[in-house]
């Protein structure tokens, strides 16, 4: 049982060899585009769902800022699409893999704390230490702010790594239930079966909401170093 719940987990291998990276280069492949002076109706769908979405992210931020707009409307893309394809029957999600998500939240907080160093270093060194702190808390304050810090990643990846797995597993058991009743008891079966189909709806939402999340909170740590 344990083995049969977690190996939509395992990385897959084809012929002993990774498949991992191409599960990952394919959701960009889904991406449409357009060859046409004139767009169809999906085109521009997808055309003002991206305008919307980085115009929320970009608004706060300055001149500077605004440079990653491009880098945080395909990191979106890419976590939505990656995990509405994790949803369906006998598929691998890569951002269930911890090492995936921390490959990405570590070079883009890294790159986000570079920049405010280089940029406003005063302000970045000013966040170790809360103004009008006593004197005998500054060594305890600055410890806390630094790992504070050094955890955001983490907290980043963490995040949406429980929040995936999470709605898979809950909807494979209640999937194993649904399977097992049928032969035991129909209406508790239609029951289920009604409960794994919100679930189902939930866990799309889910998956649309991570990707913002994670987005968003990577927009935030450049904005506080910007």
């Amino acid at each position: 049982m344990n083995e049969n719940l977690f190996a939509s987990f395992i990385a897959p291998t084809i012929l002993g060899l990774p498949a991992a990276v191409l599960i990952i280069l394919f959701p960009p492949l889904l991406i449409p585009t357009s060859k046409y002076l004139i767009n169809n109706r999906l085109i521009t769908t997808q055309q003002w769902l991206i305008k919307l979405t980085s115009k929320q992210m970009m608004t706060m931020h300055n001149t500077k800022g605004r440079t990653w707009s491009l880098m945080l409307v395909s990191l979106i893309i890419f976590i939505a699409t990656t995990n509405l394809l994790g949803l369906l029957p006998h598929s691998f999600t890569p951002t269930t893999q911890l090492s995936m998500n921390l490959a990405m939240a570590i070079p883009l907080w890294a790159g986000a704390v570079i920049m405010g160093f280089r940029s406003k270093i005063k302000n970045a060194l000013a966040h170790f230490l809360p103004q009008g702190a006593p004197t005998p808390l500054i060594p305890m304050l600055v410890i806390i702010e630094t790992i504070s810090l050094l955890i955001q990643p983490m907290a980043l990846a963490v995040r949406l790594t429980a929040n995936i797995t999470a709605g898979h597993l809950l909807m494979h058991l209640i999937g194993s239930a649904t399977l097992a009743m049928s032969t035991i008891n129909l209406p508790s079966t239609l029951i289920i079966f009604t409960i794994l189909i919100l679930l189902t709806i939930l866990e799309i939402a889910v998956a649309l909401i991570q990707a913002y999340v994670f987005t968003l909170l990577v927009s935030l740590y450049l904005h506080d170093n910007t």
